[in-house]
């Protein structure tokens, strides 16, 4: 219960202040949290690897290399189950060179007991606003629930200029709301993908490219900073079937963050995304990495015809972390793969 209080105010906080146009630190950082669980079973470095539906949270890009339409589904519950974070997503090829996709993420927290309007003097029962009134408690039966909803809608479009080259873009729709505040959102994410040669893929992409603003119903407008995330991925072909594929992304901000980032420099900070996969006849994998909120994080998945079922575990390595929730996160990625529906 203690923990929905806090959360109250954590999230009533930002939108109660004076109207205001603001750069604001982790503004955007629902969006950060990454979707698919092999993505985060690798510590999130994906970017360069993106390969399936769910480049385009990492890298649009990528979506170039599905070569059938994809429908995928995620649900991940954070916590303890105090934060529920969704996802779905449909991308279609279309022709030999593009790739269009629509996708939706939600993180949620619900049940959060509501209590103004539930202070009262507990000798008349009338309702108070006065907090230091030696009277004043809550009355139980005028508190009422709330939730507290952040969605983001995505349209990518991906394309093919060579063999080598692919670049894409999305176009982002954010809506954000707790209790009877709302907010709204427009952003824009670019990335491209580069192969070297038939096993090593090199990557970029911006998130939030050119600031996103997100206003609230309060008066109160946010921007998201730019995030640039650079990432580098090599296949490795050990013994017969054995596939090992390590993978690095490095996030760069630009909203000071400073000791709370990996490294930084002034206003800049940089966290890198470390994983790595290995695969069995690419059917059955394990995996294992280190994410930039300093998060061990472990994955399996198995690859079923037309089906992917993918699972990821994580928790907080610090000491005082060690009393926090661990996360859990699976996720199904349904793949057409019948030659009347190929590119």
């Amino acid at each position: 219960m203690l923990k929905k209080y806090i959360v109250v105010f954590v999230f009533f906080f930002p939108v109660l202040m004076f109207s205001q146009t603001v750069a604001a630190k982790y503004a955007g950082e629902f969006l950060a949290i990454g979707i698919g669980s092999r993505p985060t079973g690798m510590g999130g470095a994906f970017a360069a690897i993106a390969n399936d539906v769910t480049a385009v949270y990492y890298n649009p890009a990528g979506l170039t290399q599905l070569d059938f339409p994809q429908f995928a589904v995620m649900h991940d519950e954070q916590f303890g189950k105090l934060v529920n974070y969704n996802y779905a997503a449909v991308a279609i090829p279309y022709k030999e060179y593009y790739t269009f996709a629509f996708s939706a993420t939600r993180l949620g927290i619900d049940g959060i007991p509501d209590t103004r309007g539930a202070l009262v003097d507990k000798l008349t029962g009338a309702v108070i606003n006065d907090i230091t009134n030696e009277n004043a408690r809550i009355d139980p039966s005028k508190v009422k629930d709330i939730s507290n909803q952040d969605w983001a809608f995505y349209l990518s479009a991906a394309k093919k200029y060579s063999d080598n080259l692919s670049i894409g873009a999305n176009v982002k729709i954010i809506t954000r709301s707790i209790g009877e505040y709302t907010a709204f959102g427009l952003g824009f994410d670019i990335g491209t993908l580069y192969r070297l040669d038939t096993d090593f893929m090199i990557a970029a992409s911006v998130q939030d490219v050119t600031t996103t603003l997100v206003a609230w119903s309060t008066g109160r407008n946010e921007l998201i900073t730019p995030t640039v995330k650079i990432g580098s991925y090599y296949n490795m072909q050990l013994f017969g079937a054995l596939t090992v594929s390590p993978a690095i992304d490095i996030d760069t901000r630009f909203e000071n963050r400073r000791y709370a980032s990996t490294f930084h420099a002034g206003s800049v900070s940089f966290d890198p995304h470390f994983g790595i996969e290995a695969a069995y006849n690419k059917i059955f994998s394990v995996r294992g990495g280190y994410n930039d909120v300093k998060q061990f994080t472990i994955g399996a998945g198995v690859k079923l015809p037309k089906l992917n079922i993918d699972y990821s575990f994580a928790r907080f390595s610090g000491a005082a972390d060690e009393n926090l929730p661990v996360s859990h996160r699976i996720s199904l990625i349904l793949t057409l793969e019948e030659p009347r529906y190929s590119r």
